[in-house]
């Protein structure tokens, strides 16, 4: 698999992070960018779980081979980021 030119995944981060902080950007950064920018920021949790369509019923992301739970908050923070990101890199690919 080709890696996306935006790379989310190793871009520095504030704090250590672990493997699934890891799992959990590159799941990001494989997201189609037409599913990426329909996500709206001010959804509500439910929203945010059903736009997805990844997350169990416990209301978790289904993340293979991660050591720990990544709930709605996590998820929307680490997306948020990667949004931002990856706006910024088409932008500058763009030339805008």
């Amino acid at each position: 698999m080709t890696q996306p030119a935006w790379n989310f995944e190793q871009l520095p981060r504030q704090d250590p992070g672990d493997e699934t902080s890891v799992n959990l950007r590159a799941y990001l950064d494989r997201m189609p960018d037409a599913k990426m920018f329909a996500y709206q920021p001010d959804w509500s949790d439910s929203e945010l779980i059903a736009w997805c369509g990844d997350f169990r019923d416990d209301g978790v992301l289904f993340l293979p081979c991660s050591e720990r739970d990544v709930g709605v908050s996590e998820f929307r923070s680490e997306l948020e980021a990667c949004l931002a990101w990856r706006k910024s890199v088409l932008a500058a690919r763009s030339g805008a």
